[in-house]
């Protein structure tokens, strides 16, 4: 059978925000590839690029490898990966171009190459597989190592060109259904000892795993390009299984479940609870989940009782008008429901906000800050509206895109079309909520005065001494905000509602 090397583009070091931060998961998506391949009989390898300085290692790795096939299989449970960060997209094809020149059939897989197939055959690739990877890479080395197998133009998922250098396009291979059918990740192709170094300044070993694919809900900006709008699930028993594994084999004390949302199908996360406490894998996890769907009967209580320590809710906005405009599907109140749910069952509990959507006004910006300050959440991360390909929000705003279309790295921020501000307010706003944020969660609302004068009075550690920055930087970034929104005015939303009344930022 075929010799492969299987990689990805996605460089720790390539993204100095993440790469400071030091929580690394390794490409779950790329050794589910690999476990298949492996089972279709063909010999893999891996060039793991997450914690590697350069693509030189890439390079290195083939000639070792001397593989026939070099794949670039992209890690889709990575949502970077889906945003196509332009310094993972450089990486990518600088990838392919070793692999080229040292005599590889070059395929690629990814939400970048699903969405920008001639992209990448003219960047190097021979084959672009489009959309879900695994039975349509198998697929191509099957034709590439069987006489008499199927010819490319007979298999569906796939781009490539064909003699006369015409594209051909093979249209979408239905998504897997049966997850319990794929064999486990590959995890042994990872040097699981440098993750665990790795991890070691935090106290623990965190490894992600992955329990549905896909998200049927239909938030306007939510790009999909390799699932679509179906969603397949793994049976908790299953998921049990190799976190026990995991936990007995690695060492592993810490999960992070890389789903779009954990405990989508009802009576999931019940039966996932009695599982992992019958077995006595109470690994503490992070996941991702709903407001609406954290309010359903048993939810949190299940998510505490399977050991759950830290939900991330797509809280997006505090403002009703922008939930709406986004096809969200969730009420404000329902997000402070959830939040209050949640404390006072133990776990904690993050939002992820979203500025600069199409009509948002100062009075929608205020209303998400007050929603934070509200709710207090144990942490934030602060977003811009993000143009991807394929979405209703794209095609909305497509006409105000600029020639740029993705961000450099995860800290850019930049505002890819002409929206309600410039990217210099988004930059602004999001240091000055931060700030703001930092300090109600140092001392909560009440004890906030007393608390500034407190440690500015006394020697405290550094953490205390970032919180006095804070404060005394925050009123500046106000009033550069404030002048900022003087001068460039939000502009109208295209649904014709007049922009709200100022209000402070």
């Amino acid at each position: 059978m075929a010799r492969v090397l299987l990689g990805q583009s996605y460089f720790l070091r390539f993204d100095p925000k993440l790469l400071a931060a030091m929580q690394p998961y390794p490409p779950l998506g790329t050794l589910y590839a690999a476990a298949c391949l492996r089972e279709q009989g063909h010999v893999v390898s891996l060039f793991d690029a997450m914690l590697a300085d350069s693509e030189d290692g890439w390079a290195a790795a083939i000639d070792v490898q001397r593989p026939d096939y070099a794949v670039l299989y992209e890690d889709s449970f990575n949502y970077l990966s889906k945003m196509c960060l332009l310094a993972m997209r450089e990486a990518a094809l600088r990838m392919l171009a070793l692999a080229r020149a040292r005599g590889c059939v070059t395929i690629v897989c990814g939400s970048d190459a699903t969405d920008n197939a001639a992209r990448y055959l003219a960047g190097g690739a021979d084959v672009v597989i489009v959309g879900e990877g695994e039975i349509t890479l198998a697929a191509v080395l099957e034709a590439g190592v069987r006489p008499g197998g199927p010819s490319l133009a007979e298999i569906p998922g796939l781009a490539f060109h064909d003699a006369d250098g015409r594209l051909v396009e093979t249209g979408r291979r239905p998504s897997m259904r049966d997850l319990d059918a794929l064999p486990p990740p590959a995890w042994d192709l990872i040097d699981m000892e440098r993750y665990r170094a790795a991890w070691a300044q935090h106290g623990r070993f965190s490894m992600n795993v992955a329990t549905t694919r896909g998200c049927p809900f239909h938030c306007n900006w939510c790009a999909k390009p390799i699932w679509g709008q179906r969603y397949a699930v793994r049976s908790p028993e299953a998921v049990a299984s190799e976190m026990a594994w995991l936990q007995r084999v690695h060492g592993v004390d810490h999960i992070s479940f890389v789903d779009d949302i954990l405990g989508l199908k009802p009576g999931w996360l019940e039966t996932f609870a009695r599982l992992v406490r019958a077995q006595e894998v109470l690994l503490p996890f992070k996941c991702l989940s709903r407001a609406d769907l954290l309010l359903r009967d048993g939810e949190v209580e299940a998510l505490r009782t399977a050991g759950c320590e830290m939900v991330w809710m797509g809280a997006e906005s505090g403002s009703q008008k922008i939930l709406d405009a986004m096809d969200k599907g969730t009420r404000v109140e329902q997000i402070v429901e959830a939040a209050r749910r949640l404390r006072e069952a133990g776990i904690r509990f993050g939002f992820f906000l979203q500025f600069g959507y199409p009509g948002e006004d100062r009075a929608d910006i205020e209303a998400t800050r007050q929603l934070v300050l509200r709710c207090l959440p144990d942490d934030i991360g602060i977003s811009v509206s993000y143009p991807l390909p394929g979405t209703p929000f794209f095609a909305r705003v497509q006409a105000d895109l600029g020639p740029r279309r993705n961000w450099q790295d995860s800290a850019d921020l930049a505002m890819l079309y002409r929206g309600p501000y410039s990217t210099r307010f988004y930059r602004r706003l999001h240091t000055a909520i931060h700030k703001e944020f930092r300090l109600y969660r140092a001392a909560g609302t009440a004890a906030l005065a007393a608390h500034l004068r407190r440690i500015l009075g006394g020697s405290r550690a550094r953490r205390d001494l970032a919180r006095v920055r804070d404060a005394l930087t925050l009123p500046f970034d106000r009033a550069v905000l404030a002048a900022l929104a003087r001068l460039e005015r939000p502009r109208p939303d295209p649904r014709g509602r007049t922009p709200g009344p100022a209000r402070q930022i």
